[in-house]
């Protein structure tokens, strides 16, 4: 492990999409590279472009381009605000469970390149639980799950944490509130989470990182095609994001290599091969009588 720079992987993921998780990955991106982190932002919605769109950026190459050849990983990533730097997803990416060796070894060499030059890799996850969602989730050491105060959010999330831990043996997940009206709010949410969590899964560790505050200027940064910390610092969001980003610098850095670039690009890439069950399925097993709502 000797002269191996450990990277912090950070998969951003919500179950469910409107639960602002892109808005948690850009913003909480920026929050950490003004604390002095080295931050790729990760564009892990490989059917669409998001991240680009919502910061108002045209990238010149995508994954895409990286994956036919026609460009380099440097090539590829963008400047964004802040000093991250993003990688952009393209539609049509669900091709990469049909590379090639040769690509494979190409994409994993690629990623290992830049393990030097960043500390954190932050993933924002597609919506729902398709195969690239879990294979994005396995392959990062932190996931960041996030929830809003609907009762599908938290029928979602639980169905994602039952998923993880019966067939992937993941049981350690880490839970934002965003959106909330209230501190108490976000405790509340957590606390719902939390209590069926242990009711069904009883070897699955939750812990709270925090609430983000529903925020009228995230609306109006979206707007402007850019991130709330950018554009309204002093915002009651932006303030949150940057007591979050103190919090996730405090995480204990991987000592193993699943906190790996090359390594979480090689397990993303194997793990994406295998079939994966729907969101759909696995809420319609849990059911909701088990909630009592």
């Amino acid at each position: 492990m000797d002269g191996v720079h450990a990277v912090q992987v950070i998969a951003v993921t919500g179950g469910k999409g409107g639960v602002g998780k892109t808005t948690v990955a850009v913003n909480l991106s920026l929050a950490l590279a003004e604390l002095g982190r080295r931050v790729v932002l990760l564009d892990g919605d490989l059917g669409l472009a998001n991240i680009d769109a919502l910061l108002g950026l045209l990238p010149r190459y995508t994954l895409a381009d990286l994956i036919e050849g026609r460009c380099t990983l440097s090539d590829v990533l963008m400047r964004g605000p802040g000093g991250v730097r993003i990688v952009p997803a393209a539609s049509g990416l669900q091709s990469m469970v049909n590379l090639s060796p040769a690509q494979h070894a190409g994409l994993i060499q690629a990623f290992s390149e830049i393990g030097d030059s960043l500390d954190v890799l932050v993933i924002d996850t597609a919506a729902g639980i398709g195969s690239s969602v879990v294979s994005f989730v396995r392959a990062a050491q932190e996931v960041l799950l996030v929830v809003c105060d609907e009762p599908t959010s938290i029928t979602d999330a639980y169905a994602l944490i039952k998923l993880f831990n019966r067939d992937y043996g993941m049981n350690h997940f880490r839970v934002l509130a965003n959106m909330a009206q209230s501190p108490q709010e976000g405790r509340n949410l957590f606390a719902k989470l939390s209590k069926v969590t242990e009711h069904f899964l009883d070897d699955v560790t939750l812990q709270y990182v925090g609430a983000v505050p529903y925020d009228e200027n995230v609306r109006k940064a979206v707007q402007k095609q850019r991130a709330i910390y950018e554009n309204f610092p002093r915002s009651k969001c932006a303030q949150a994001f940057q007591a979050i980003a103190l919090k996730v610098d405090a995480w204990p850095l991987p000592g193993s290599p699943r906190g790996h670039v090359e390594f979480f690009l090689e397990l993303r890439i194997k793990s994406s091969r295998s079939r994966q069950p729907s969101l759909d399925s696995m809420s319609g097993a849990m059911g909701t009588s088990a909630y009592g709502w």
